[in-house]
């Protein structure tokens, strides 16, 4: 699995901070998507794809074949 984000399309509103805090952070100043684990182990994949799935602005890509 790689996740990649696009602080673009980020809106800041913190779902996937929530639902996956080891692998997603947000800046102080901006509030935007930090990407703090772009292979997250086993454990966290779920969580990933759901905050994948959970994001407004669909910021969060999940590529399941890397």
């Amino acid at each position: 699995m790689r996740i990649t984000v696009d602080t673009g399309l980020c809106c800041g509103a913190g779902q996937c901070v929530l639902l996956a805090p080891d692998v997603f952070d947000q800046g102080e100043d901006d509030g935007i998507v930090v990407l703090l684990d772009p292979s997250p182990a086993e454990p966290l994949r779920a969580a990933v794809r759901e905050a994948a799935a959970v994001c407004p602005t669909s910021a969060i890509s999940v590529d399941e074949g890397a």
